[in-house]
């Protein structure tokens, strides 16, 4: 395999993932989009024997490069190439910094991002829905729902409907924007495209809202676009959240599901949720379904699928007619008996 010095930077991501273990990878995959997993992936499976000296330089690398970010976060670039030129000497130091840079990318918008919620609303409400929509997509999940929750009705179904649809926005775009908000940018954007928005990002948002918000922003897009309504709902309970469910509400799903169904669902899922279905199941259903779990042979993926999407339109259901309740983001939310 070629020298580290000439390895791109996905095969270096390789080497580090395969390096740090399955564990480890997994957690790392958790925060990339689904190109990067994709390039990634392909290089891992690429590999061919690494060797502990090349394991250990991309290692190196790696820990230097987070440094240097920790030293610019404390003091800015002079500061850690000053840090890092004392450890390293002065052409290290360049080289990691020089590195740094070229893939440092301070996200658009970064001047809003510490400020209140009700002062954001306020700076932006009277913008356009277009301008709205690209500002939110660049906030933290959290602060776009609750900035999202206190915009007019029918503001909200089009700024999220155009957020919905968002792919990728031009640097010459960001700067129009952003000249029209009359704030600067940091010096280290990339003349890259971003990518922004799409559907997963309407998903966080609404996971962090209120029921109430979610509901009105689902109903009245669904007026307007019911396919995309379907979309977002799917994305936004999976079968493996049902983990999270109360037991009570879980009890009552699984009185709704076929034992044959449930079969199928559980087909290769983790212990966890396997656990978590039989402690909520009287004692002779849970010994019919590990009889039924038993004698079910090699199955189809998409019948593995299917089974799954099922229970969660149960719980969706359920959760619409007020008979359980999902957690929602973290936040709590009141329980009236």
């Amino acid at each position: 395999m070629a020298a580290v010095g000439e390895l791109t930077g996905p095969q270096k991501a390789a080497i580090l993932l395969v390096s740090l273990g399955e564990d480890a990878s997994a957690d790392v995959f958790k925060h990339l989009r689904d190109e990067e997993i994709e390039q990634i992936t392909l290089e891992i499976a690429r590999l061919p024997r690494i060797d502990a000296e090349q394991r250990h330089r991309v290692m190196v690398e790696f820990h230097q490069m987070i440094q240097a970010q920790e030293f610019i976060s404390q003091g800015g670039i002079e500061y850690a190439r000053e840090v890092l030129e004392r450890s390293l000497g002065s052409s290290k130091a360049a080289e990691i910094i020089n590195r740094l840079i070229s893939s440092l990318q301070v996200k658009p918008f970064d001047f809003i991002r510490k400020a209140e919620p009700r002062q954001l609303l306020n700076f932006i409400q009277n913008e356009h829905p277009q301008t709205i929509a690209l500002v939110l997509s660049y906030l933290p999940p959290d602060k776009a729902s609750e900035v999202l929750s206190q915009l007019p009705a029918e503001l909200q179904t089009d700024v999220t409907q155009r957020i919905a649809f968002m792919d990728r926005t031009s640097p010459e775009v960001l700067k129009d924007v952003e000249r029209v908000l009359e704030k600067k940018l940091s010096s280290f954007i990339s003349e890259e495209y971003t990518a922004v928005g799409g559907i997963q990002t309407i998903v966080d948002m609404l996971n962090m809202a209120d029921r109430g918000t979610e509901k009105t922003i689902l109903e009245s897009l669904g007026e307007q676009n019911p396919e995309l309504v379907e979309e977002i709902k799917k994305r936004m309970f999976v079968f493996e959240d049902i983990v999270l469910l109360d037991d009570r509400s879980c009890q009552k799903v699984l009185r709704e599901v076929e034992i044959s169904d449930l079969a199928l669902a559980l087909k290769g899922v983790e212990e966890k949720i396997k656990d978590k279905i039989f402690n909520n199941m009287p004692k002779r259903a849970a010994a019919m379904l590990r009889d039924e779990l038993e004698y079910l042979g090699p199955v189809r993926a998409r019948d593995v699928e299917e089974a799954q999407q099922k229970i969660v339109n149960i719980i969706r259901q359920l959760e619409d007619s007020g008979d359980i309740i999902v957690s929602r983001g973290g936040k709590g939310e009141a329980i009236i008996e």
